[in-house]
Protein backbone atom coordinates (compact mmCIF):
# COMPACT_ATOMS: atom_id res chain seq x y z
CA UNK A 1 0.00 0.00 0.00
CA UNK A 2 1.65 3.29 -0.78
CA UNK A 3 -0.86 5.95 -2.32
CA UNK A 4 -3.53 3.75 -2.37
CA UNK A 5 -3.89 4.00 0.88
CA UNK A 6 -5.10 7.65 1.73
CA UNK A 7 -8.67 6.69 3.20
CA UNK A 8 -7.02 4.41 5.42
CA UNK A 9 -4.14 6.25 6.76
CA UNK A 10 -6.68 9.25 7.05
CA UNK A 11 -9.36 6.81 9.19
CA UNK A 12 -6.28 5.51 11.69
CA UNK A 13 -5.05 9.01 12.45
CA UNK A 14 -8.88 10.47 12.64
CA UNK A 15 -9.56 7.52 15.18
CA UNK A 16 -5.91 8.07 17.01
CA UNK A 17 -6.59 11.85 17.70
CA UNK A 18 -10.04 11.34 18.43
CA UNK A 19 -9.43 8.71 20.94
CA UNK A 20 -6.25 10.82 22.33
CA UNK A 21 -8.37 13.71 22.62
CA UNK A 22 -11.22 11.95 24.71
CA UNK A 23 -9.06 10.83 27.04
CA UNK A 24 -7.40 13.64 27.63
CA UNK A 25 -11.19 15.16 28.36
CA UNK A 26 -11.74 11.90 30.16
CA UNK A 27 -9.29 12.19 32.74
CA UNK A 28 -10.25 15.67 34.14
CA UNK A 29 -13.52 15.87 33.28
CA UNK A 30 -14.86 11.75 33.55
CA UNK A 31 -16.55 12.56 37.40
CA UNK A 32 -18.41 15.32 36.22
CA UNK A 33 -19.94 12.69 33.29
CA UNK A 34 -21.14 10.76 36.02
CA UNK A 35 -18.26 8.16 35.64
CA UNK A 36 -16.07 6.54 39.14
CA UNK A 37 -12.80 8.76 39.44
CA UNK A 38 -11.04 5.41 38.88
CA UNK A 39 -12.43 4.58 35.77
CA UNK A 40 -12.54 7.85 34.59
CA UNK A 41 -8.69 7.79 35.39
CA UNK A 42 -8.43 4.09 33.65
CA UNK A 43 -10.44 4.89 30.83
CA UNK A 44 -8.66 8.24 30.06
CA UNK A 45 -5.41 6.77 30.48
CA UNK A 46 -5.91 4.01 28.23
CA UNK A 47 -8.02 6.19 25.29
CA UNK A 48 -4.32 8.15 25.54
CA UNK A 49 -2.39 5.45 24.91
CA UNK A 50 -4.63 3.83 22.60
CA UNK A 51 -5.38 7.01 20.26
CA UNK A 52 -1.08 7.09 20.40
CA UNK A 53 -0.97 3.69 19.21
CA UNK A 54 -4.04 3.69 16.28
CA UNK A 55 -2.26 7.08 15.32
CA UNK A 56 1.30 5.58 14.64
CA UNK A 57 -0.03 2.74 12.69
CA UNK A 58 -1.49 5.01 10.07
CA UNK A 59 2.17 6.87 9.74
CA UNK A 60 4.27 3.65 9.30
CA UNK A 61 5.15 3.34 5.61
CA UNK A 62 3.39 0.09 5.14
CA UNK A 63 0.14 -0.01 7.34
CA UNK A 64 -0.15 -3.45 8.52
CA UNK A 65 -3.59 -4.58 7.22
CA UNK A 66 -4.34 -7.09 10.29
CA UNK A 67 -3.10 -4.83 13.03
CA UNK A 68 -5.95 -2.65 11.02
CA UNK A 69 -8.46 -5.17 11.71
CA UNK A 70 -7.79 -5.15 15.05
CA UNK A 71 -8.43 -2.11 15.38
CA UNK A 72 -12.02 -2.16 13.48
CA UNK A 73 -13.07 -5.08 15.70
CA UNK A 74 -12.08 -2.97 18.78
CA UNK A 75 -13.70 0.10 17.12
CA UNK A 76 -17.19 -1.99 16.73
CA UNK A 77 -16.78 -3.98 20.15
CA UNK A 78 -16.47 -0.02 21.61
CA UNK A 79 -19.60 1.17 19.64
CA UNK A 80 -21.60 -1.83 20.95
CA UNK A 81 -19.99 -1.67 24.68
CA UNK A 82 -20.91 1.84 24.91
CA UNK A 83 -24.27 1.63 23.66
CA UNK A 84 -25.34 -1.45 26.40
CA UNK A 85 -23.50 0.98 29.08
CA UNK A 86 -26.23 3.31 28.18
CA UNK A 87 -28.84 1.32 28.02
CA UNK A 88 -28.22 -0.99 30.62
CA UNK A 89 -27.15 2.00 33.06
CA UNK A 90 -23.84 0.45 33.91
CA UNK A 91 -22.49 3.57 35.54
CA UNK A 92 -24.73 6.74 36.82
CA UNK A 93 -23.83 8.91 34.24
CA UNK A 94 -25.48 12.25 33.81
CA UNK A 95 -27.54 13.70 31.13
CA UNK A 96 -24.32 15.22 29.04
CA UNK A 97 -22.24 11.97 30.00
CA UNK A 98 -24.65 9.94 28.19
CA UNK A 99 -24.84 12.22 25.28
CA UNK A 100 -21.24 12.02 25.14
CA UNK A 101 -21.10 7.97 25.15
CA UNK A 102 -23.74 7.77 22.52
CA UNK A 103 -22.25 10.75 20.47
CA UNK A 104 -19.10 8.49 20.36
CA UNK A 105 -20.20 5.61 19.87
CA UNK A 106 -21.94 7.20 16.54
CA UNK A 107 -17.97 8.45 16.06
CA UNK A 108 -16.43 5.25 16.37
CA UNK A 109 -18.66 2.93 14.69
CA UNK A 110 -18.01 5.64 11.83
CA UNK A 111 -14.17 5.17 12.38
CA UNK A 112 -14.23 1.47 11.83
CA UNK A 113 -16.82 1.89 8.54
CA UNK A 114 -13.97 4.53 7.52
CA UNK A 115 -11.29 2.23 8.12
CA UNK A 116 -12.96 -1.24 6.33
CA UNK A 117 -13.73 0.88 3.67
CA UNK A 118 -9.64 2.02 3.30
CA UNK A 119 -8.88 -1.83 3.54
CA UNK A 120 -11.09 -2.87 0.75
CA UNK A 121 -10.13 0.20 -1.69
CA UNK A 122 -6.77 -0.54 -0.82
CA UNK A 123 -6.58 -4.32 -1.93
CA UNK A 124 -8.68 -3.00 -5.01
CA UNK A 125 -6.22 -1.45 -6.50
CA UNK A 126 -2.81 -3.34 -5.01
CA UNK A 127 -4.87 -6.37 -6.28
Amino acid sequence: MANTDRLLRFALRLDGVASAGLGLLTLPFGTALGLPSPVALGLGAFLVAYGAGVFLVGTRPVVNRTVVKVVVLGNVLWAVDSALTVELGWFPLTTAGVVLVVLQAVAVAGFAALQVFGLNAAARVDA
